[in-house]
Protein backbone atom coordinates (compact mmCIF):
# COMPACT_ATOMS: atom_id res chain seq x y z
CA UNK A 1 0.00 0.00 0.00
CA UNK A 2 1.34 3.59 -0.86
CA UNK A 3 1.07 5.59 2.00
CA UNK A 4 0.42 9.15 1.93
CA UNK A 5 4.08 10.19 3.46
CA UNK A 6 4.75 8.12 0.63
CA UNK A 7 3.21 10.56 -1.90
CA UNK A 8 4.29 13.41 -0.42
CA UNK A 9 8.27 12.21 -0.59
CA UNK A 10 7.88 11.43 -4.34
CA UNK A 11 6.00 14.86 -4.78
CA UNK A 12 8.52 16.57 -3.03
CA UNK A 13 11.24 14.59 -4.86
CA UNK A 14 9.62 15.07 -8.43
CA UNK A 15 9.54 18.88 -7.53
CA UNK A 16 12.89 19.32 -6.71
CA UNK A 17 14.08 17.47 -9.45
CA UNK A 18 12.28 19.82 -11.89
CA UNK A 19 14.42 22.72 -10.21
CA UNK A 20 17.69 20.97 -10.36
CA UNK A 21 17.17 19.83 -14.08
CA UNK A 22 17.10 23.83 -14.91
CA UNK A 23 20.96 24.54 -14.94
CA UNK A 24 20.99 28.10 -12.97
CA UNK A 25 24.64 29.44 -12.76
CA UNK A 26 24.50 32.99 -11.09
CA UNK A 27 26.87 34.42 -14.23
CA UNK A 28 24.87 33.81 -16.64
CA UNK A 29 21.77 35.62 -17.18
CA UNK A 30 19.64 33.80 -19.53
CA UNK A 31 20.14 30.56 -17.83
CA UNK A 32 18.75 32.35 -14.84
CA UNK A 33 15.94 33.63 -16.17
CA UNK A 34 14.96 30.56 -17.53
CA UNK A 35 15.61 28.88 -13.76
CA UNK A 36 12.84 31.84 -12.83
CA UNK A 37 10.57 30.65 -15.38
CA UNK A 38 10.49 27.23 -14.10
CA UNK A 39 10.46 27.90 -10.42
CA UNK A 40 7.54 30.38 -11.49
CA UNK A 41 5.68 27.85 -12.92
CA UNK A 42 6.25 25.21 -10.37
CA UNK A 43 5.30 27.70 -7.38
CA UNK A 44 2.25 28.71 -9.67
CA UNK A 45 0.95 24.77 -9.71
CA UNK A 46 1.97 24.23 -6.14
CA UNK A 47 0.25 27.62 -4.50
CA UNK A 48 -2.27 28.48 -6.94
CA UNK A 49 -0.97 31.50 -7.79
CA UNK A 50 1.80 33.38 -9.80
CA UNK A 51 4.84 35.25 -8.74
CA UNK A 52 5.80 38.81 -9.18
CA UNK A 53 8.56 38.90 -11.45
CA UNK A 54 11.22 41.68 -10.29
CA UNK A 55 14.25 42.23 -12.89
CA UNK A 56 16.97 43.70 -11.51
CA UNK A 57 20.01 44.67 -13.52
CA UNK A 58 18.84 42.26 -15.70
CA UNK A 59 18.21 39.64 -12.87
CA UNK A 60 14.66 38.09 -12.64
CA UNK A 61 13.67 37.44 -8.79
CA UNK A 62 10.24 35.94 -8.12
CA UNK A 63 8.03 37.38 -5.30
CA UNK A 64 4.67 35.71 -3.95
CA UNK A 65 2.92 37.84 -1.25
CA UNK A 66 0.04 37.02 0.77
CA UNK A 67 -1.45 40.55 1.94
CA UNK A 68 0.72 42.44 4.46
CA UNK A 69 3.70 40.43 5.03
CA UNK A 70 4.39 39.39 8.88
CA UNK A 71 6.46 36.27 7.45
CA UNK A 72 9.24 36.17 4.99
CA UNK A 73 10.50 33.10 3.07
CA UNK A 74 13.36 33.37 1.93
CA UNK A 75 15.43 31.50 -0.64
CA UNK A 76 17.47 31.43 -4.33
CA UNK A 77 17.53 29.64 -7.19
CA UNK A 78 20.79 30.71 -8.92
CA UNK A 79 23.58 28.02 -8.31
CA UNK A 80 27.67 28.07 -8.64
CA UNK A 81 27.46 25.27 -10.93
CA UNK A 82 28.24 26.43 -14.28
CA UNK A 83 25.93 25.24 -17.33
CA UNK A 84 27.19 21.71 -18.58
CA UNK A 85 27.19 20.26 -14.63
CA UNK A 86 24.34 17.93 -15.10
CA UNK A 87 26.10 15.85 -17.41
CA UNK A 88 28.56 15.31 -15.10
CA UNK A 89 26.92 15.90 -12.26
CA UNK A 90 23.13 13.86 -12.70
CA UNK A 91 20.12 14.13 -10.88
CA UNK A 92 19.81 11.03 -9.31
CA UNK A 93 18.38 9.40 -6.09
CA UNK A 94 19.81 6.52 -5.05
CA UNK A 95 19.51 4.76 -1.34
CA UNK A 96 17.86 7.48 0.39
CA UNK A 97 20.14 10.50 -1.00
CA UNK A 98 19.19 13.10 -3.71
CA UNK A 99 22.33 14.30 -5.75
CA UNK A 100 22.14 16.58 -8.36
CA UNK A 101 24.06 20.27 -8.57
CA UNK A 102 22.40 22.92 -6.45
CA UNK A 103 20.16 20.18 -4.78
CA UNK A 104 21.73 21.01 -1.22
CA UNK A 105 22.36 24.97 -2.16
CA UNK A 106 19.70 25.53 -1.74
CA UNK A 107 16.64 24.38 -4.71
CA UNK A 108 15.55 21.58 -2.12
CA UNK A 109 15.17 24.81 0.12
CA UNK A 110 13.07 26.58 -2.62
CA UNK A 111 10.70 23.50 -3.18
CA UNK A 112 10.20 23.53 0.76
CA UNK A 113 9.35 26.85 1.11
CA UNK A 114 6.39 26.74 -1.63
CA UNK A 115 5.13 23.06 -0.21
CA UNK A 116 5.60 24.90 4.00
CA UNK A 117 2.80 28.06 2.28
CA UNK A 118 0.68 25.83 0.13
CA UNK A 119 -0.28 23.27 3.37
CA UNK A 120 -1.66 26.63 5.37
CA UNK A 121 -5.54 27.01 5.11
CA UNK A 122 -4.63 30.77 5.63
CA UNK A 123 -1.68 32.04 3.84
CA UNK A 124 -2.48 36.06 4.88
CA UNK A 125 1.01 37.69 5.99
CA UNK A 126 3.40 35.06 4.42
CA UNK A 127 5.86 36.16 1.47
CA UNK A 128 7.89 34.24 -0.21
CA UNK A 129 11.14 35.62 -2.38
CA UNK A 130 13.22 33.87 -4.25
CA UNK A 131 16.17 35.78 -5.39
CA UNK A 132 18.71 35.12 -8.74
CA UNK A 133 22.11 36.14 -7.42
CA UNK A 134 22.58 35.18 -4.11
CA UNK A 135 25.71 33.19 -4.87
CA UNK A 136 27.29 36.40 -6.01
CA UNK A 137 26.50 38.53 -2.67
CA UNK A 138 23.26 39.77 -4.07
CA UNK A 139 24.26 43.02 -6.02
CA UNK A 140 20.64 43.14 -7.27
CA UNK A 141 18.56 41.95 -5.09
CA UNK A 142 19.47 43.30 -1.54
CA UNK A 143 17.68 46.32 -1.50
CA UNK A 144 14.86 44.03 -2.31
CA UNK A 145 15.43 41.90 0.51
CA UNK A 146 15.70 44.19 3.31
CA UNK A 147 12.40 46.09 1.83
CA UNK A 148 10.50 43.06 1.90
CA UNK A 149 11.38 41.67 5.22
CA UNK A 150 11.26 45.04 6.80
CA UNK A 151 7.93 45.11 8.32
CA UNK A 152 8.30 40.90 9.19
CA UNK A 153 7.70 39.83 12.63
CA UNK A 154 10.12 36.82 11.21
CA UNK A 155 12.18 35.53 8.71
CA UNK A 156 13.26 31.84 7.71
CA UNK A 157 16.10 31.54 5.76
CA UNK A 158 15.66 27.86 3.52
CA UNK A 159 19.39 27.62 3.42
CA UNK A 160 20.23 23.80 3.52
CA UNK A 161 20.99 22.84 7.23
CA UNK A 162 24.53 22.63 8.67
CA UNK A 163 26.26 19.41 9.74
CA UNK A 164 23.90 16.60 11.12
CA UNK A 165 20.82 18.97 10.32
CA UNK A 166 21.63 21.53 12.75
CA UNK A 167 19.73 25.02 11.99
CA UNK A 168 21.65 28.00 11.38
CA UNK A 169 21.39 30.40 14.76
CA UNK A 170 24.28 33.15 13.98
CA UNK A 171 26.21 33.66 10.76
CA UNK A 172 29.80 35.68 10.59
CA UNK A 173 29.24 39.22 8.97
CA UNK A 174 31.59 39.39 5.12
CA UNK A 175 33.66 42.39 4.52
CA UNK A 176 35.32 42.49 0.76
CA UNK A 177 38.50 44.05 -0.66
CA UNK A 178 40.69 44.91 -3.15
CA UNK A 179 43.64 46.48 -2.29
CA UNK A 180 45.23 48.37 -5.52
CA UNK A 181 49.06 49.37 -5.47
CA UNK A 182 50.68 51.72 -8.23
CA UNK A 183 54.26 51.78 -9.21
CA UNK A 184 56.74 52.32 -11.54
CA UNK A 185 57.44 50.34 -14.52
CA UNK A 186 61.25 49.95 -15.00
CA UNK A 187 63.68 47.15 -16.68
CA UNK A 188 64.35 44.85 -14.44
CA UNK A 189 67.88 43.95 -15.64
CA UNK A 190 68.78 47.61 -17.01
CA UNK A 191 67.80 49.99 -14.17
CA UNK A 192 64.98 48.21 -11.91
CA UNK A 193 66.42 51.21 -9.23
CA UNK A 194 64.08 53.29 -11.41
CA UNK A 195 61.33 51.15 -10.74
CA UNK A 196 58.64 51.28 -7.88
CA UNK A 197 58.26 47.62 -7.42
CA UNK A 198 54.19 47.28 -7.08
CA UNK A 199 54.39 43.48 -6.54
CA UNK A 200 56.69 43.84 -3.45
CA UNK A 201 54.62 46.60 -1.75
CA UNK A 202 51.78 44.21 -2.33
CA UNK A 203 53.90 41.39 -0.37
CA UNK A 204 54.17 43.91 2.21
CA UNK A 205 50.64 44.58 2.48
CA UNK A 206 49.67 41.19 2.70
CA UNK A 207 51.41 40.16 5.24
CA UNK A 208 49.87 43.38 7.26
CA UNK A 209 46.19 42.67 6.20
CA UNK A 210 46.69 38.98 7.27
CA UNK A 211 47.74 40.20 10.54
CA UNK A 212 44.42 41.55 11.25
CA UNK A 213 42.99 38.56 12.49
CA UNK A 214 41.66 37.61 15.54
CA UNK A 215 41.30 33.72 16.50
CA UNK A 216 40.42 34.50 19.66
CA UNK A 217 37.30 36.80 18.34
CA UNK A 218 36.70 34.30 15.64
CA UNK A 219 37.76 36.56 13.24
CA UNK A 220 39.29 35.94 9.97
CA UNK A 221 41.44 38.45 7.47
CA UNK A 222 42.44 36.12 4.48
CA UNK A 223 43.91 37.50 1.61
CA UNK A 224 42.80 35.44 -1.99
CA UNK A 225 43.25 36.26 -5.07
CA UNK A 226 46.55 38.09 -6.40
CA UNK A 227 48.31 39.58 -9.40
CA UNK A 228 51.24 42.03 -10.24
CA UNK A 229 52.60 42.78 -13.19
CA UNK A 230 52.56 41.94 -16.64
CA UNK A 231 55.72 40.79 -17.99
CA UNK A 232 58.97 38.97 -16.43
CA UNK A 233 61.37 41.49 -17.41
CA UNK A 234 59.43 44.53 -15.55
CA UNK A 235 59.64 46.38 -12.56
CA UNK A 236 56.16 45.57 -11.71
CA UNK A 237 54.06 48.53 -12.13
CA UNK A 238 50.75 47.91 -10.60
CA UNK A 239 49.23 44.70 -8.41
CA UNK A 240 45.99 44.14 -6.39
CA UNK A 241 44.98 41.10 -4.47
CA UNK A 242 41.39 40.77 -2.77
CA UNK A 243 40.69 40.32 1.16
CA UNK A 244 38.10 37.97 2.50
CA UNK A 245 37.24 39.44 5.98
CA UNK A 246 34.88 37.16 8.50
CA UNK A 247 33.76 38.72 12.04
CA UNK A 248 30.97 37.17 14.48
CA UNK A 249 29.90 40.74 15.57
CA UNK A 250 29.58 44.18 14.23
CA UNK A 251 32.08 45.81 16.08
CA UNK A 252 35.00 43.28 14.88
CA UNK A 253 33.78 44.27 11.51
CA UNK A 254 34.27 48.25 12.26
CA UNK A 255 38.10 47.42 13.48
CA UNK A 256 39.10 45.61 10.73
CA UNK A 257 37.73 47.93 8.27
CA UNK A 258 39.52 50.89 9.95
CA UNK A 259 42.87 48.89 10.13
CA UNK A 260 42.66 47.97 6.60
CA UNK A 261 42.37 51.38 5.35
CA UNK A 262 44.71 52.79 7.79
CA UNK A 263 47.27 50.85 6.38
CA UNK A 264 50.33 52.85 4.22
CA UNK A 265 52.50 51.93 1.85
CA UNK A 266 55.69 50.57 3.18
CA UNK A 267 57.96 51.11 -0.62
CA UNK A 268 58.83 54.93 -1.13
CA UNK A 269 57.01 55.89 -4.25
CA UNK A 270 53.98 53.28 -3.83
CA UNK A 271 50.20 54.43 -3.98
CA UNK A 272 48.14 52.35 -2.37
CA UNK A 273 44.36 52.53 -3.08
CA UNK A 274 41.49 50.28 -0.77
CA UNK A 275 38.28 49.42 -2.69
CA UNK A 276 35.29 47.75 -1.43
CA UNK A 277 34.13 46.90 2.47
CA UNK A 278 31.39 45.83 4.84
CA UNK A 279 29.01 43.31 2.26
CA UNK A 280 26.93 41.51 5.00
CA UNK A 281 26.59 42.75 8.94
CA UNK A 282 27.19 39.63 11.31
CA UNK A 283 23.87 37.48 12.10
CA UNK A 284 24.34 37.72 15.56
CA UNK A 285 22.69 34.56 18.12
CA UNK A 286 20.54 37.45 19.74
CA UNK A 287 18.32 37.81 16.18
CA UNK A 288 17.31 34.09 16.03
CA UNK A 289 17.17 32.87 19.76
CA UNK A 290 13.57 33.56 20.19
CA UNK A 291 12.40 31.53 16.74
CA UNK A 292 14.92 28.52 17.51
CA UNK A 293 13.53 28.36 21.01
CA UNK A 294 9.73 28.13 18.62
CA UNK A 295 11.28 25.84 16.32
CA UNK A 296 12.64 23.20 18.93
CA UNK A 297 9.32 23.47 20.79
CA UNK A 298 7.11 22.40 17.67
CA UNK A 299 9.89 20.13 16.77
CA UNK A 300 9.65 18.10 20.05
CA UNK A 301 5.74 18.66 20.21
CA UNK A 302 5.47 16.97 16.78
CA UNK A 303 8.14 14.06 17.43
CA UNK A 304 10.32 15.48 14.19
CA UNK A 305 14.21 14.58 14.80
CA UNK A 306 16.17 16.88 17.28
CA UNK A 307 18.28 19.62 15.97
CA UNK A 308 21.43 21.85 17.10
CA UNK A 309 21.76 25.64 16.39
CA UNK A 310 25.37 26.74 15.59
CA UNK A 311 27.56 28.96 14.39
CA UNK A 312 28.61 29.22 10.20
CA UNK A 313 31.01 31.60 8.81
CA UNK A 314 29.26 31.21 5.39
CA UNK A 315 27.32 33.99 5.08
CA UNK A 316 23.73 33.97 3.50
CA UNK A 317 21.21 36.55 2.70
CA UNK A 318 19.64 36.14 6.42
CA UNK A 319 22.91 38.46 7.16
CA UNK A 320 20.98 41.64 5.69
CA UNK A 321 17.19 40.39 7.51
CA UNK A 322 19.23 40.00 10.81
CA UNK A 323 21.42 43.50 10.72
CA UNK A 324 18.18 44.94 10.35
CA UNK A 325 17.06 43.49 13.45
CA UNK A 326 14.83 41.42 12.30
CA UNK A 327 14.42 37.87 14.09
CA UNK A 328 15.69 35.65 11.47
CA UNK A 329 16.56 31.69 11.61
CA UNK A 330 18.66 30.58 9.07
CA UNK A 331 19.42 26.52 7.36
CA UNK A 332 15.90 25.42 7.73
CA UNK A 333 15.86 24.07 4.21
CA UNK A 334 18.08 20.56 2.96
CA UNK A 335 19.71 18.26 5.40
CA UNK A 336 22.39 16.67 3.71
CA UNK A 337 25.88 18.14 2.66
CA UNK A 338 28.48 19.00 0.08
CA UNK A 339 27.75 22.48 -1.03
CA UNK A 340 29.47 23.58 -4.16
CA UNK A 341 31.23 20.15 -4.29
CA UNK A 342 30.96 17.21 -6.08
CA UNK A 343 29.37 15.48 -3.15
CA UNK A 344 26.53 17.66 -2.79
CA UNK A 345 23.71 15.43 -1.81
CA UNK A 346 20.50 15.89 0.02
CA UNK A 347 19.03 13.06 2.65
CA UNK A 348 15.75 12.51 1.28
CA UNK A 349 13.61 11.12 4.76
CA UNK A 350 14.68 14.30 6.00
CA UNK A 351 12.75 16.67 3.59
CA UNK A 352 9.03 15.99 4.44
CA UNK A 353 10.25 16.09 8.37
CA UNK A 354 11.82 20.34 7.70
CA UNK A 355 8.95 20.92 5.20
CA UNK A 356 6.58 19.80 8.36
CA UNK A 357 8.44 22.07 10.62
CA UNK A 358 8.67 25.22 8.15
CA UNK A 359 5.04 25.23 8.05
CA UNK A 360 4.03 24.83 11.75
CA UNK A 361 6.83 28.23 12.61
CA UNK A 362 4.95 29.69 9.83
CA UNK A 363 1.47 29.03 11.44
CA UNK A 364 3.08 29.69 14.94
CA UNK A 365 4.39 32.99 14.27
CA UNK A 366 1.27 33.90 12.26
CA UNK A 367 -1.04 33.06 15.29
CA UNK A 368 1.13 35.46 17.62
CA UNK A 369 1.80 33.10 20.24
CA UNK A 370 4.82 34.42 21.97
CA UNK A 371 7.87 32.13 23.65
Amino acid sequence: MITQEALLVDTLVADIETLVTCESPSTDLDAVARSADVTAELGERILGVAPERIVLDGRTHLRWRFGAPRVLLLGHHDTVWPLGSLQTHPFEVQDGVLRGPGCFDMKTGVVMALHAAAALADRDGISILITGDEELGSPSSRTLIEEEARDCDAVFVLEASADGGALKVARKGVSLYRVVVTGRAAHAGLEPERGVNAAVEAAHLILAVAGLGDAERGTTVTPTLLHAGHTTNTVPSDAAFAVDVRVRTTAEQHRVDQAIRAIGPSVDGAVVRIEGGANRRPMEPGTSATLFARATRLAADAGLTPFDGVEVGGASDGNFTAGLGIPTLDGLGAVGGGAHADDEHVVVSMIPERTTLLTALIADVLAGEQE
